[in-house]
């Protein structure tokens, strides 16, 4: 497939912006139950969550890059019922909702108690609102990793493991950004968030790299023979009845050669996964937030080109009938 930059900064945004938000979700939780030496602040869960709405937003505008009609993009949510794609437009603003809540709550300091409990700490209104957000962000997880993933005819991404990467790697980008944000806002929890990154880390590297493997070994379901209904052994395309480049040549294939791909796939799990989680690592051994800097930097950069890989992997059908231009 062609990778279009404005899909792949939509999901790294997006990405970025629930877990960010889980992040703080974690946090809190972690001290309702008492499991935090120092509980978050007001100001640092404003903080996190006004950036964690910053990259939604930012997401959200990139989507507008890859419609045709812009003008008629809410039309996009009236197919619910059927399209994982009408449900990610209904969960994203909800999501969106429920941060610019928690937002609001932390930022003029107003967390009624909602529900007192006998021996146990009392239920406020944020956690009330991070267990809607944390719901919510997983639907929006689903719901995106399956526009792709109910895709059977492209078998590179239907599997579970589309939806998985999806979590992990949202929830990685944001746990390790929650913990450079903490090291300015609240250095306490700095490396309580590197931690919990390190760990997303590691299972989104090994879920991503199996994902790699499975899709090496994939063989194509449909050929030459299978798609014309003719059996004879040898077959090959002289022209796609064209004299040049048509929409097919242009949306459902990248272009690029097998040498950029390998590349390309080194390089991500290179830089989105290993050199993060080693500079993360070295963060916490030597109790200095400056390695987490150049790990978020670096994660980002190579997210970009995971996510543009993700999209340049997978083999349409119709590129059987489109190898030769003329």
């Amino acid at each position: 497939m062609h990778p279009a930059f404005s899909v792949i900064f939509l999901t790294v945004l997006l990405g970025f912006g629930q877990g960010t938000f889980l992040a703080l979700a974690t946090a809190e939780i972690y001290a309702y139950f008492d499991l935090l030496p120092m509980p978050p602040q007001s100001y640092f869960n404003a903080a996190g969550a006004f950036v964690a709405l910053a990259f939604l937003t930012g997401g959200l505008f990139a989507s507008f890059f890859h419609l045709g009609r812009p003008e008629r993009a809410w039309r996009t949510a009236t197919k619910w019922r059927t399209s994982w794609l009408s449900r990610e437009v209904i969960a994203l603003p909800a999501f969106m909702g429920a941060v610019f809540l928690y937002l609001l709550v932390h930022f003029f300091e107003w967390n009624p108690v909602i529900i007192e409990r006998i021996g146990a700490p009392p239920v406020t209104l944020s956690l009330v609102i991070v267990a809607i957000g944390t719901v919510l962000a997983f639907v929006l997880f689903v719901c995106t990793a399956m526009i792709y993933a109910s895709l059977k005819f492209l078998q590179e991404w239907h599997t579970p493991l589309t939806v998985i990467n999806y979590i992990l790697i949202g929830g990685a980008s944001g746990f390790l950004f929650t913990a450079v944000l903490a090291s300015i806002v609240q250095p306490d929890l700095t490396y309580f968030f590197g931690g919990l990154s390190a760990l997303l880390l590691v299972l989104a590297t090994g879920t991503r790299i199996a994902s790699l493997i499975r899709n090496l070994r994939l063989r194509p379901k449909s050929t030459l023979q299978t798609a014309i209904g003719v059996h004879h052994r040898q077959i090959a395309q002289k022209t796609q009845g064209a004299m040049g480049g048509s929409f097919n040549t242009r949306e459902f294939f990248h272009g690029k050669s097998p040498l950029f791909l390998k590349s390309a796939r080194w390089g991500f799990l290179v830089t989105a996964f290993l050199v993060p989680f080693a500079l993360t690592i070295v963060a916490i051994a030597i109790e200095r937030p400056e390695p987490l800097f150049l790990a978020v930097a670096i994660q980002a950069a190579g997210l970009l080109v995971e996510r543009w890989f993700f999209f340049a992997e997978a083999n349409h059908p119709q590129n059987i009938y489109y190898q030769s231009i003329a």
